[in-house]
């Protein structure tokens, strides 16, 4: 058999692969293998630097699906190379309980880097990919040690570049010269309503020429020889990102090629038969992977293993040269942390006088940032609001990839997806900041970092209508609840500067994804030698006060900014001769996670209750029943300054007070 030959075996293997998957599950997206599946074998074949026995090895070139509606076509690629991906789970496409889902999850199989499907989203993780490795490499490779140095490659669509989250995302790894980031354009004119035409007629070469990219076009989808060259072309320019459109035919071989019917459902069992005998591929069995395919592909083996001696010894040379470094880089990767790495974390009393919960959380960033150098991040332009900058290192540039701090400018929704990229790519602890309204700019990426459990810090700041005068637009009311909705995501609103630091604590040591939201107004430091303030974030809610002289009879439950309002009102009803008992809740899903017994000791079965938050009431009843009452602000805000907008609408000591009584008659109504 000639190579020619054996590329044509091997490329209609992959194809084949992808369609009987989806055939048998009657589900899923034969389009895009049978047309990509070319340029993702000379990808795979020629370039992608991996190692199947080793999925984890640090060095290996990062791939992502973007379009990941062609999920089969990677699981048929893991399954030739030698991933940990049988046969068997490739017959079990899209069922219960299988490794192959409908879109590609990450670590749901080994050799899956990210969790893609929303478009767009591959797309800005791959540029976060590409950040962390330029990072790494600047921090830790030394002349002739390149300890660090590999490519990030994409297969993306057109649905992909029509999101806005990839234009955002394009237009930062241009800014950043991010050389090491290649991605294949599956260019086929055609999305899932109908051609392309309908609604994307603009020139995107043109465009990512504009945004600082290197371009080319391979004309025919099926030209090995052309797709090797343009890759070639790409790699050996190392100060610019590449995109290479390749023009390919969705549902190659089909009967329904080039249309819409080959997008997302089966082809059918006769169209099946009749894209099988135009490719020349034989009808029986189904799955099938020729002997001489098989055997090529899993060179990958072969090749990966040695990759991985090389890089091993390239290791073991740093060792040798600079010990220090290459543990460094060791204990970074693994995401182990320095001994004693909070113990510079500041802490605070009640004559530092009111403190900002965002500058109590730069304090932080200030203090702890030189002894965790895994720590980097930034803001969607808002640095100098949040108060994210880490003061000790230099900006992340195309000059200087060894900066810590990150300019993402106005790009919320790419700014979380690179960070998402960056935490995945792994040997960084990366954060993103901005206003928490604009939260619901990047909420598809945050998502994605909660479904992926991605160990990322979320910063948002200007929490409430507390914030003020930037009126409605800029005062988040219903984001707390809409974030706290998200599995997997911590939200954790701390109620003081103490309660900031241990936030930040737990975020850290936190192996997934936190979100950090918040004051911009100043609010009163707790005194940490009456509260327990500084050790109840990682259980989510804890006793803050109890009432002196006897059990309390209504409990008062803050968050943030709004603890200190609940203390007040604890003083208001002491002097009406009300013992009211006063929660910190934080973090709703950790206290949820504790044991039934603590959060009855916290949240006293049988004892009215109260909450007072600055934002919707929405889901309160979980913790104050339906006989409880919520304080809180359930419509838009206001353009005033903050303590008028709290007072106007009702977030003040006397309202939780009052409210704590009404809700004592009706309980004592109730009973009697």
């Amino acid at each position: 058999m000639s190579d020619a030959e054996l590329d044509r075996t091997c490329v209609n293997t992959l194809r084949f692969l992808a369609v009987d998957a989806v055939e048998k599950a009657k589900s899923g997206h034969p389009g895009l293998p049978l047309g990509a599946a070319p340029m993702a074998y000379v990808l795979w074949d020629r370039f992608l630097r991996h190692n199947p026995a080793d999925p984890s090895w640090p060095n290996r070139d990062r791939f992502v699906l973007s379009a990941g509606h062609g999920s089969a076509l990677l699981y048929a690629l893991l399954h030739v190379t030698g991933y940990d991906l049988p046969l068997s789970e490739l017959q079990r496409f899209r069922q219960w309980g299988s490794t192959t889902p409908g879109h590609p999850e990450y670590w749901c199989v080994p050799g899956v880097e990210a969790t893609t499907g929303p478009l767009g989203q591959g797309f800005a993780m791959g540029v976060g990919m590409a950040i962390a490795e330029q990072h790494l490499a600047s921090t830790f490779n030394r002349d002739g040690i390149p300890l660090v140095d590999h490519y990030t490659y994409a297969i993306v669509s057109d649905g992909d570049l029509m999101e806005g989250v990839a234009s955002e995302a394009a237009s930062l790894a241009g800014h950043l010269g991010l050389g090491k980031l290649i991605y294949l354009y599956d260019d086929n004119l055609v999305s899932l309503e109908g051609p392309t035409s309908w609604a994307f007629t603009e020139d995107v070469l043109e465009r990512f020429s504009a945004y600082g990219w290197q371009v080319q076009r391979v004309e025919d989808g099926n030209d090995l020889s052309a797709i090797d060259a343009a890759i070639r072309t790409a790699q050996a320019d190392p100060q610019r990102p590449s995109l290479i459109s390749v023009r390919t035919h969705l549902g190659y071989g089909s009967p329904v090629q080039d249309t819409r019917e080959a997008h997302g459902e089966p082809l059918g069992p006769e169209k099946t038969k009749l894209t099988k005998e135009k490719l020349g591929w034989p009808l029986e069995p189904p799955f099938l992977v020729p002997d001489n395919a098989s055997a090529h592909f899993r060179e990958a083996l072969v090749r990966g293993t040695a990759w991985q001696k090389e890089w091993e010894a390239t290791r073991e040379r740093l060792r040798g040269v600079d010990p220090a470094r290459a543990k460094a880089f060791e204990d970074q990767y693994a995401g182990t942390l320095p001994t004693g790495w909070s113990d510079s974390a500041p802490a605070y009393s009640p004559a530092d006088g009111a403190v900002a919960t965002r500058d109590a959380s730069q304090k932080f960033l200030e203090t702890v940032g030189p002894s965790l150098p895994a720590l980097i991040g930034g803001a969607a332009d808002l640095s100098p609001s949040t108060r994210t900058l880490l003061p000790q290192s230099p900006d992340f540039s195309a000059t200087d990839g060894a900066g810590r701090n990150f300019h993402f400018g106005v790009r919320e929704h790419a700014m979380i997806g690179a960070v998402n990229g960056m935490a995945l790519h792994g040997g960084i602890l990366p954060y993103g900041a901005t206003f928490f309204t604009f939260s619901d700019y990047a909420r598809g990426s945050i998502r994605l970092a909660a479904l992926q459990k991605a160990h990322v810090v979320l910063v948002f700041t200007h929490d409430s209508i507390g914030m003020g005068e930037d009126g409605p637009t800029h005062q988040p009311v219903e984001q707390l609840i809409g974030l706290r909705a998200i599995p997997e995501l911590l939200v954790i609103r701390p109620g003081d500067a103490n309660e900031t630091v241990g936030a930040w604590k737990f975020a850290i040591e936190h192996r997934g994804p936190s979100a950090l939201v918040l004051t911009r107004q100043k609010i009163p430091v707790l005194d940490p030698s009456k509260y327990p303030i500084r050790d109840g974030v990682p259980h989510g809610g804890y006793v803050l006060s109890d009432p002196a002289g006897g059990n309390p009879q209504v409990i008062l439950i803050g968050t943030g900014s709004e603890v200190s309002v609940a203390l007040e009102a604890q003083r208001l009803l002491a002097d009406r001769g009300v013992r009211a008992r006063v929660v910190s809740l934080p973090c709703w899903r950790l206290f949820d996670e504790q044991p039934a017994t603590y959060r009855d000791s916290v949240l006293l079965p049988g004892v009215p209750r109260v909450s007072v938050e600055a934002g919707s009431t929405y889901g309160w009843a979980r913790y104050v029943g339906l006989e409880g009452f919520s304080v809180g602000v359930d419509r838009f805000g206001a353009s005033a300054p903050g303590p008028i907008v709290l007072k106007e609408l009702g977030i003040t000591a006397e309202h939780v007070a009052q409210s704590a009584e009404q809700v004592l008659k009706a309980a004592s109504g109730h009973r009697t």
